[in-house]
C-alpha cells in the first residue's frame, strides 16, 4: 500500500528535528537559498569544508548540443534548480555558487519496479529511473537532506562526514528494488567527458572503483568505496560506450550480469534487493583523491558503524561549532536566516582534498603527503580573494593558513612555477584573470595569520607575477598595461595585476626585501596607464599607445573588461582609493559620479548576453551579482560624505539578500557573495586585502560576538539599531571614539568591543 505523502514529509521533519543542542544555530540555515535562478548553490548534505558534497541533481542537461555550447546547462552549475519537478539522483561532488562547473561524480538513485538504466526526461520521468518530487516533501539542513521520491515511493535521506556520504533509503515492499550507480552522470557533461571508469565487486556489500574525467579539470581521477547495509542478491551493468575496435579477450565473458569487474567509458551499474514495507537500506560512499584503499580507510575512520542519525547529529554538531564562531542578535527571523545561511555558505569551501592519512594527489599527478597542514582544493580566487579569504583571517585563521600552504604546494608542483589561478582536484583550470593567490597570501602574512616561511611565499608570488607567457604579463611588464589588440579583457587584467603587484610590495616591505618592494610598487601604479582623463573612465589601450576608438562605457562585451563594464571597473583601484579619487577629478566630482552609479538605469541590452547577470543582481548600474564592484559602496569613506557608504551598504543588504530560494542576486561564487554579506552586516569590510585596515559601514546586526581562535572575543554593538536608523553618528572602539571610518585587524584580534551609535539622519 502506498504510504501517504504527508506521512513521508512528517518523517522527514521528525528526523530533521531530532534532539537539538541547547544553542542551535543549524536551525537558522536554509540551504535552499540560492538554488533558484542564478545563486547556483546546492541543497544537499556536507560537513564544514567537506570533501563530499552529497546533493540531489535535478536534470541531465548536456554541455554540448550539435557541436556547440548549450546555454541551458548554465543553470545547473550546482546540479540542482529549484523549479525543476524531477530528481535524477544523488551525486557526491558539487561546487557551491560557481559560474562554470564540473563534478557530479557517482550518482546513486534508488528505484522500484522494472529496472530502467536510462535517466529518462523531465517531460516523461516514467521513461527512466528519475522521479517526480515536491518541495512540500523535501527538507534541507546543514549535513542533512530528505526528499520523497514520488514515482518510486521511496524516502531518501542524506548525511555526510568530511570524506563519506551516507544514504538512507526507506523502501516499500518490493521484489524489484534497485540502487543504480550511474558513472556516466556528470555536471557540465558531454559524451567524451569520461576518460575511464572502473568498478570492482569486492563482496556482496562492498564495491570499489574510480572515475577519470576530462572536463574543466582536464585530468581528474576520483576513487571510491561503496558499502551497503544489506547484501544485494544480484547486480549488473550496461556499457553505453561506442563499440571499441579492440576488445581483447574479455569478450569471452558476459560482463553485463554478476561479473565482478566492470570497466568502460560509459557505465551504469545496478544492485538488486528484495525489501519489506518500510525497510531501510543504507549506503556509505567514501571518496579519495589517491586510491580505493584510501577511500576504504576514510570510510572506516569516519563512519565505522551504520547509525545514520548518529552521523547526522555529529555532523550537525560540527556545523553548530563552526556557526558558533559568530553569535549575532538580529532584528527579524529572516535576518537570522540570511545571516547564518551566509555563514554556512562561507564554510562550504575551499574543500578538504586529502585522505585521513594526509595523502593527496598533487598538481603533478603524483601522490604527496601533507605534513602539518590540511590540503585544500577548490580555489575560485578571482571571487574569493576579495572577502572570503579575509573573512577566514577573522574566523578561520588556522584553516586559511593551511589554504595558503596548499597554494604553495600547488606552486611547488607546478611546471609553470605559478600559484593557483582557479584550481580544483589536482588541476589548474586557468579560469578568470589575475594572480589572486598573491592577494590571499599577502593578506594572511600582513594580518599575522600565516606564520610559515614568508620569504618562500614571497618568492612564489614574485615568480607567478613574472611568468610572461601567462595572460598578457609580457606586455604588461614591457608596456605598463595589457594592450587590447594583443590580449582581451585588457583593462580588467591591467587593473587586477596592478592590485596584486601592490600586494606583493606589501609583503616585500614587511620582510625588508627592498628590491622587490621597489619593483612591485612601481608596477602597482600601472592602473594609471589605462585611465583616459578625457572621458573620466578606464579604457582599453592598444599596443601602439593609443586608446581604443570604438568604446561604450556601459557595454560588457568587447570593451576590455570581464564580467563588468567601464563604469564598474573604473572604480577598481582598491590599493589607492584616495589617489584614484584625485585622478578622477577630486571629491565633489567623484561623489557625483559614484552617486550616479547607484541611481542611473542600465538598459537590458547591456547585460542581456551576460549569462550570470539578471536584473535582480543590479542596482542602477551597480552590479552586485558580480564581484568587481563589491568594494565600491565603501569608497564614500575616502570622500567627505562617508554617510553615503552607510546608506548604500544597508540598501544592498536589503535588496540583494532574501530568505528565499532565489534570495541571491547572482552566483554565490564559492562564498564570496555571502562573505560580503557577513562583513557588511557586522559593519566593516576589507576594501584592499593585503592591508590590515577594514573600512567601516553600517551594521545590520543589533549585536554580535566573534569567537576568535586565540581565545578572545570581539563584540559589535549597534545602539538604536532599526531599519530606518542606517546612519552612524559615532563609533567607539573599547570606549574610545574613532576619528576615521577604519578598523585595524590588529585591534580586532586583541579582542574588545566596537560600538556604533545609529540614527535615522546622516552625520554630514
Amino acid at each position: 500500500m502506498r504510504k501517504p505523502l504527508l506521512l513521508a514529509f512528517l518523517l522527514c521533519q521528525l528526523s530533521a528535528f531530532s534532539q537539538k543542542p541547547k544553542y542551535d544555530l543549524v536551525r537558522w540555515v536554509n540551504p535552499i537559498i540560492g538554488t533558484h535562478k542564478m545563486g547556483h548553490t546546492y541543497p544537499g548534505a556536507t560537513a564544514p569544508f567537506g570533501m563530499v558534497q552529497l546533493s540531489p541533481d535535478t536534470d541531465t542537461i548536456p554541455y554540448e548540443v550539435n557541436g556547440g555550447y548549450n546555454k541551458d546547462v548554465y543553470k545547473y552549475c550546482a546540479g540542482y534548480q529549484y523549479d525543476d519537478p524531477t530528481i535524477v539522483g544523488f551525486s557526491h561532488t558539487h561546487f557551491s555558487g560557481t559560474g562554470h562547473s564540473d563534478l557530479g561524480d557517482f550518482l546513486l538513485m534508488p528505484t522500484t519496479g522494472k529496472l530502467q538504466l536510462n535517466p529518462g526526461t523531465e517531460a516523461k520521468p516514467e521513461s527512466g529511473y528519475r522521479s517526480k518530487f515536491s518541495h512540500t516533501n523535501e527538507r534541507a539542513e546543514p549535513a542533512y537532506y530528505c526528499v520523497q521520491l514520488d514515482d518510486h515511493n521511496i524516502r531518501a535521506e542524506l548525511t555526510a562526514t568530511n570524506r563519506v556520504g551516507m544514504h538512507q533509503y526507506t523502501f516499500p515492499k518490493s521484489d524489484e528494488a534497485h540502487i543504480i550507480l550511474d558513472l556516466m552522470h556528470g555536471i557540465y557533461n558531454y559524451e567524451d567527458k569520461n576518460a575511464w571508469t572502473f568498478l570492482r565487486i569486492e563482496n556482496d556489500t562492498l564495491i570499489t572503483g574510480y572515475r577519470q574525467t576530462n572536463g574543466w579539470a582536464r585530468t581528474r581521477t576520483v576513487y571510491f568505496a561503496m558499502s551497503f547495509s544489506k547484501p544485494f542478491y544480484q547486480y549488473g551493468n550496461k556499457d553505453y560506450s561506442k563499440a571499441q575496435v579492440y576488445r581483447g579477450f574479455w569478450r569471452k565473458f558476459d560482463q553485463t550480469k554478476n561479473f565482478p569487474e566492470m570497466a568502460g567509458k560509459q557505465l551504469r551499474a545496478y544492485f538488486d534487493f528484495k525489501t519489506t514495507e518500510g525497510e531501510k537500506i543504507k549506503v556509505k560512499f567514501a571518496l579519495s583523491p589517491v586510491s580505493t584503499q584510501g577511500a576504504l580507510a576514510n570510510m572506516r575512520a569516519e563512519i565505522p558503524h551504520w547509525d545514520f542519525d548518529r552521523v547526522k547529529d555529529e555532523s550537525q554538531g560540527q556545523w553548530n561549532q563552526e556557526l558558533g564562531k559568530v553569535r549575532a542578535t538580529l532584528p527579524t527571523k529572516d535576518d537570522y536566516i540570511n545571516f547564518y545561511t551566509a555563514l554556512y555558505h562561507t564554510f562550504l569551501g575551499p574543500t578538504t582534498y586529502m585522505d585521513v592519512n594526509g595523502q593527496y594527489r598533487g598538481l603533478d599527478q603524483n601522490n604527496h603527503q601533507a605534513k602539518n597542514f590540511t590540503n585544500y582544493t577548490t580555489f575560485s580566487l578571482w571571487d574569493t580573494y576579495r572577502a572570503l579569504h579575509p573573512w577566514f583571517n577573522v574566523v578561520q585563521p588556522k584553516r586559511n593558513a593551511d589554504m595558503v600552504e596548499s597554494m604553495l604546494a600547488h606552486y611547488d608542483q607546478s611546471v609553470h612555477n605559478m600559484l593557483p589561478v582557479w584550481s580544483h582536484h589536482a588541476n589548474e583550470n586557468w579560469c578568470m584573470i589575475g594572480y589572486h593567490s598573491v592577494s590571499v597570501i599577502s593578506d594572511a602574512i600582513m594580518k599575522g595569520t600565516y606564520t610559515g616561511d614568508a620569504n618562500r611565499a614571497l618568492d612564489a608570488c614574485v615568480a607567478t607575477a613574472r611568468q610572461g607567457y601567462y595572460d598578457g604579463i609580457n606586455f604588461y611588464t614591457q608596456l605598463g598595461y595589457v594592450p587590447e589588440d594583443k590580449n582581451s579583457s585588457s583593462v580588467s587584467k591591467t587593473l587586477e595585476y596592478a592590485y596584486d603587484d601592490w600586494c606583493i610590495a606589501q609583503i616585500a616591505q614587511k620582510l625588508g626585501r627592498q628590491d622587490i618592494y621597489q619593483e612591485f610598487s612601481k608596477r602597482a601604479q600601472n592602473w594609471k596607464n589605462v585611465y583616459d582623463k578625457s572621458i573620466g573612465y578606464m579604457r582599453p589601450k592598444l599596443s601602439n599607445g593609443t586608446f581604443k576608438k570604438e568604446f561604450d562605457v556601459l557595454s560588457t562585451h568587447n570593451q576590455g573588461f570581464i564580467e563588468g563594464n567601464a563604469w564598474n571597473y573604473s572604480l577598481y583601484v582598491p590599493q589607492a582609493p584616495a589617489e584614484m579619487i584625485q585622478t578622477m577629478g577630486g571629491n565633489a566630482k567623484f561623489v557625483s559620479h559614484l552617486d550616479s552609479l547607484f541611481t542611473m538605469h542600465l538598459p537590458d541590452e547591456f547585460f542581456k548576453d551576460t549569462e550570470d547577470i539578471t536584473r535582480e543582481g543590479i542596482i542602477g548600474n551597480y552590479v552586485h551579482g558580480n564581484e568587481p564592484a563589491h568594494h565600491v559602496a565603501y569608497l564614500y569613506n575616502w570622500t567627505n560624505q562617508p554617510w553615503k557608504t552607510q546608506e548604500r551598504v544597508r540598501m544592498i543588504l536589503k535588496k540583494q539578500y532574501q530568505a528565499a530560494p532565489d534570495g541571491l542576486g547572482g552566483n554565490d561564487d564559492c562564498g564570496q557573495m555571502s562573505a560580503w554579506y557577513l562583513f557588511s552586516s557586522l559593519g566593516f569590510y576589507p576594501v584592499a586585502p593585503g592591508s590590515e585596515q577594514y573600512s567601516l559601514g553600517s551594521p545590520a546586526v543589533k549585536d554580535a560576538t566573534i569567537q576568535l581562535e586565540n581565545g578572545k572575543t570581539f563584540q559589535i554593538e549597534a545602539k538604536n539599531q532599526s531599519e530606518k536608523n542606517v546612519y552612524v553618528q559615532k563609533v567607539e572602539l573599547n570606549g574610545k571614539t574613532l576619528t576615521q571610518p577604519v578598523l585595524n585587524h590588529s585591534d580586532l584580534v586583541k579582542g574588545g568591543k566596537l560600538t556604533f551609535y545609529m540614527s535615522s539622519k546622516p552625520k554630514k
